[in-house]
């Protein structure tokens, strides 16, 4: 049965969070009139009686006040101290604070789905219990890449749930004091446990757990071996142990028992079984008197973390983090959503608003997570402000993708020689991509300096993947062989550009060798404990494989190219020309090329890649081949 049907039945009548809010309103409001009451009849009485209300201060004499004062300072401030490292470091948002709802989490439609019906659970866990019989969950770990939206869903949730939401950052629970650690944290959910108490429900989010709760293993306290002299009270070569700090284990000790104690007595309960335990020492074992059992605390504890293979394996039980939730980056789905919702609160022309428009802007940012994203747009509208506009437009986001996928350009005086050189190169990488590889699209190509690079192509599949044939990894093998094979044909040598090339061409022909079966060898490398470039590289039989992989492609490539010089000189040409081409800019280049070639002679066509329209490849798919390096050993 789904899990939606059984929340949906439980969920006629008022949320369990809803009426323990009102209870405790009432209770509140209950003790604030008997105050009240009771200072009324204390200002009645006291008129009646003729007495003063406010009784008069003794006087003191200043001799004696003064030295009173500075010790009673002295001792606060020592108090103060101890109690200040061992408070807390959160900070508490109520629920009206917050303005991140659910309806604005967008992109992750699988785990949002999770989370809704986990608030289902959190707002109605005693009918779960009590008429279910089930066990309500008690924490979540989210889990996924930085600015998937781990801390924003946490938010969404406190807010929809309309309880106050506890938000630390597992950082500031550490301290330079000996134990202070464990205290602050117990601390923490001491504040946990009384704001549930007091609103009927608390969420508590603690960012990047990981600080505190990493792996036990080895680590379980830091130690110092120290070895003293006879000056120091001991005889020399004399070994002892000074613990200098309470180590990985005993903050990951506290942190599993404090999320086992949910359901602590409060301090009324204690006193008062406390109480009762003292009589039942009179009192026959027939006639003992019941104590008090703990009321359960509605806490609902989320962790969030980008390192979830790290944490202690005691945390990940059921019981302590009930439900792991992956955030992933979005899917074409989920950007497109996240491209309309960032772009109905941003200025933007109207072409923009063309769905055709906003769908390429969703293929083109592939792997982007909703930070991403936002951040893309908002450089957009910086674009725009650099040509003096208030609204940005399609060019403007399409230049901002690009500097963020291969650097701002620097301006670099290239010799001819250099020129030609570079721009060579790159042509034999452009041209390889468009003859051998059909399913990818070509974005960038460019002989201007970005970042180490002083010249790059970037391509990428036309539409989202999530597997490799055997013919995608040679295409991608081959294309990384396409600037050595250019350089070679048209100046009779190579240089220390191709080094970054063939580091690419071998490891993804160590893939195809060593992990993915494709070569004839099924033994697998990735199952040693070694790299897997270097698993292969140290088998004979697998080094060979590699060699010919390697070998084969260099040959395909120079036969293409050399029966498609014309091609590699268009494109040189256009690049010594014009420094960069950006998408259609380098089909167009080739395409033209190949007709007036055609014209003259009977040429071999090339695939039909050529013939179609310009497709935006994804950016999170984008592989870059840079050309010269600047350094040789590169």
């Amino acid at each position: 049965m789904h899990e939606d049907e059984l929340v949906s039945p439980i969920r006629r009548g008022a949320h369990d969070i809803a009426r323990d809010r009102e209870r405790m309103r009432r209770r509140r409001v209950y003790r604030l009139a008997v105050v009240v009451l009771a200072l009324e009849a204390y200002v009645i009485v006291s008129a009646l009686l003729g007495r003063e209300i406010v009784p008069s201060v003794p006087a003191v004499d200043p001799l004696v006040l003064v030295p009173v004062l500075f010790f009673a300072a002295l001792l606060l401030l020592m108090v103060g101290t101890q109690v200040g490292s061992a408070r807390s470091p959160h900070v508490v948002y109520r629920p009206e604070q917050v303005d991140v709802r659910l309806a604005d989490v967008i992109g992750i439609d699988p785990v949002k789905e999770d989370v809704r019906r986990s608030i289902d659970l959190f707002q109605t866990h005693r009918q779960f219990a009590d008429q279910m019989g089930g066990t309500p969950r008690r924490g979540l770990l989210f889990e996924g890449a930085p600015g998937t939206g781990k801390t924003m869903t946490a938010k969404a949730m406190a807010a929809e749930a309309g309880v106050p939401f506890l938000f630390v950052s597992a950082t500031s629970f550490q301290s330079m004091y000996y134990g202070a650690t464990a205290r602050k944290i117990r601390a923490y959910f001491r504040a946990l446990r009384r704001a549930a108490r007091a609103e009927g429900g608390a969420i508590g989010f603690i960012e990047e757990i990981d600080a505190i709760a990493l792996r036990r293993g080895g680590l379980l306290g830091s130690s110092s071996r120290t070895v003293l002299g006879a000056a120091g009270g001991a005889r020399p070569g004399t070994v002892v142990d000074a613990v200098v700090s309470e180590g990985t284990g005993g903050v990951v000790n506290e942190l599993l028992v404090q999320m086992q104690s949910f359901d602590e007595p409060t301090g009324t309960d204690k006193l008062v079984n406390r109480c009762i335990a003292a009589v039942n020492l009179f009192l026959p074992a027939h006639r003992q008197l019941r104590q008090r059992r703990p009321g359960q605390a509605p806490v609902l504890l989320i962790a969030a973390t980008n390192r979830a293979d790290s944490l202690d394996p005691a945390l990940l039980r059921p019981g302590r983090f009930d439900r792991r939730l992956t955030f992933a980056a979005p899917d074409a789905h989920g950007r497109r959503a996240l491209v309309d919702h960032f772009l109905a609160r941003r200025s933007h022309d109207e072409e923009l608003d063309d769905p055709v428009v906003r769908d390429r802007v969703a293929a083109s940012t592939n792997g982007w997570t909703p930070v991403m994203i936002e951040h893309l747009l908002d450089e957009a509208l910086v674009n725009a402000l650099r040509r003096g506009s208030l609204t940005m437009s399609f060019q403007d986001v399409e230049t901002a993708r690009i500097t963020e996928m291969v650097g701002i350009g620097q301006p670099v005086h290239y010799t001819r020689a250099e020129q030609e050189l570079i721009a060579t190169h790159e042509a034999g990488h452009a041209v390889t991509a468009w003859l051998v590889a059909p399913n990818r699209s070509l974005e960038v190509l460019t002989i201007v300096r970005r970042g180490e690079a002083l010249g790059l192509l970037a391509h990428g599949d036309c539409e989202e993947v999530w597997t490799r044939s055997q013919g995608d990894l040679r295409a991608l093998v081959q294309i990384a062989m396409g600037g050595w094979v250019a350089e070679e044909l048209f100046f009779g040598q190579t240089t220390t550009g191709p080094a970054g090339d063939l580091a690419a061409a071998t490891r993804t022909a160590a893939q195809m060798v060593g992990a993915a079966g494709m070569t004839g060898s099924l033994v697998s490398f990735l199952a040693t404990d070694k790299p897997l470039v270097d698993a292969v590289v140290s088998d004979p039989r697998a080094r060979a494989q590699l060699e010919q992989v390697l070998e084969d492609a260099r040959a395909t490539v120079r036969r293409l190219l050399s029966r498609h010089r014309y091609l590699v000189e268009a494109l040189r040409d256009a690049l010594l020309e014009r420094h960069e081409l950006i998408g259609r800019e380098i089909t167009d280049v080739l395409v033209q090329a190949h007709a007036e070639a055609t014209r003259d002679a009977d040429l071999v066509v090339p695939p039909p890649l050529a013939e179609e329209p310009y497709r935006p490849a994804p950016f999170g798919r984008a592989v870059v081949a840079p050309a010269v390096r600047p350094t040789s050993t590169d």
